[in-house]
Formats: structure tokens, sequence, C-alpha cells
């Protein structure tokens, strides 16, 4: 996953700053043909992050395995404290937060984003007036979809 961000970084710029394109050959110099190591990649985001502002996007972070966000959590903090000017944002369901709190603690800011019950049965209501099939539901049947699902839907 970092990696994929290093390569979206520096594919991002129309010019390598100097720095990071001695770091990147003498990566590829140290490697002999291998794929770089997470913590080159690590070194390397330090070095990037630490000369611009930057802002990195990790979304459903929650399909990680947990040794997956564990390492990537260790990178991310090694990464913020070399970069006091990078910020992460990241998206995942609410059963990562306490992993998040722990191994990023004094580094973050949690925020939850759950929809409204009225969204839910605005939405509702337009996918059933949109419903090709008028035919195939009662009066009963859609009173009973707007009461169940609304009551359903869970912090994803």
């Amino acid at each position: 996953m970092l990696g994929s961000i290093l390569k979206q970084m520096i594919s991002g710029t129309e010019r390598v700053p100097k720095g990071i394109w001695q770091a990147l050959q003498e990566q590829k110099k140290a490697v002999s043909g291998r794929k770089p190591q997470l913590g080159d990649i690590v070194k390397i985001l330090q070095l990037i992050t630490s000369s611009q502002r930057t802002f990195m996007v990790i979304d459903a972070l929650d399909e990680c395995t947990a040794v997956q966000r564990f390492r990537l959590f260790d990178s991310l903090r090694e990464i913020l404290e070399k970069s006091p000017g990078a910020r992460i944002f990241v998206t995942g369901r609410p059963h990562i937060r306490a992993e998040i709190e722990i191994r990023l603690v004094g580094r973050m800011t949690c925020v939850s984003v759950c929809p409204a019950s009225e969204d839910i049965i605005r939405f509702l209501r337009v996918r059933l007036s949109e419903d090709e099939t008028p035919d195939a539901m009662d009066s009963r049947l859609e009173a009973e979809i707007l009461e169940k699902i609304p009551g359903s839907i869970s912090d994803m």
C-alpha cells in the first residue's frame, strides 16, 4: 500500500526533486533488482513528506488484515514523526478505531460519519418510486421496507 502511495506521489510531480531522485537511485542500486522493502519505502516517503505539505488518503482500511494494518500504522507513525506537515485521512468501519487510537496515539482526530435515518428513508422512497414493476409491491410491503431497512443500517 505504501509503495502505491509512493508511486502516486512521484508520478504526480512534474519534476522529482533532486534529493528524492538521489534516494530512489540509491535504493535502486541497493536492491539489485528486487522490489523496495517497507523500511526503504518509509524512508523515501519521510523524505518527500518532510519537505512539503502532504496529504495521504487510505480508504477502507478495515479490509486489510490485522497484521497488515499494524505494519501500516507503525510505518505511518514513523512518517508522521519526521513529517509534521503530513496529514493522513483514513476511512474504515468503526471496529478499527481502537487500533488506530493505540497505534497512532496523539496523532489523530476521529470523526464518526453515520447516515441519518431520515436520509435513508428519503433515499429508499426515491428508489421505490423508480421501481419498474410497481405492481409487485403493495403499500404494506413498502411500509415494512421503510421501517426495517433504516433500523438495520450500521455505522459502515
